[in-house]
């Protein structure tokens, strides 16, 4: 695979800024939403858990880590604290005896509608100045990245 970048020396230097800039809004990100979750006894590492069982209850521990691209060490510890504080909860897989199948209770199902609104207001300030076009357009490149990047198979 070769790559070339188009443009003049101006485009060559900013995109050198690509992978810092990203690493800068996460780490940033992070920081606010670790804030405003700590009120839910969340953080920006525990919540994506959540949400993931909010569309997939049911699932196993393992397709919740590939879900979210964790090593199963990790997914262990967050799932474990999750069912610590009462958010999620495991149940043996009656075709699987060694794999549970995880569910959210009643507590998660209430803070979770309050978790998606702290992310759109983290949105709304990040994004603020930004024309719903140029939005569209960074969310459609930032999916072409992922795709990119998930086909380096790291």
């Amino acid at each position: 695979m070769s790559i070339i970048l188009i443009g003049g020396d101006g485009l060559k230097e900013e995109m050198m800024y690509l992978i810092k800039y990203n690493s800068k809004i996460f780490r940033n990100t992070q920081i606010y939403l670790d804030r405003v979750l700590k009120k839910y006894e969340l953080s920006s590492g525990s919540y994506p858990y959540l949400f993931t069982l909010e569309e997939n209850e049911g699932i196993s521990q393992n397709k919740i880590s590939k879900e979210l691209g964790c090593d199963k060490a990790m997914s262990a510890r967050t799932i474990s604290k999750l069912i610590a504080l009462g958010y999620i909860y495991k149940s043996e897989d009656k075709t699987d005896s060694r794999a549970y199948k995880l569910y959210l209770t009643e507590k998660a199902k209430r803070v979770i509608p309050r978790v998606h609104e702290e992310i759109y207001t983290l949105v709304a300030l990040i994004t603020e100045g930004i024309t719903t076009e140029e939005k569209l357009i960074t969310i459609d490149s930032l999916k072409k990245i992922l795709s990119c990047v998930k086909s380096l198979n790291i």
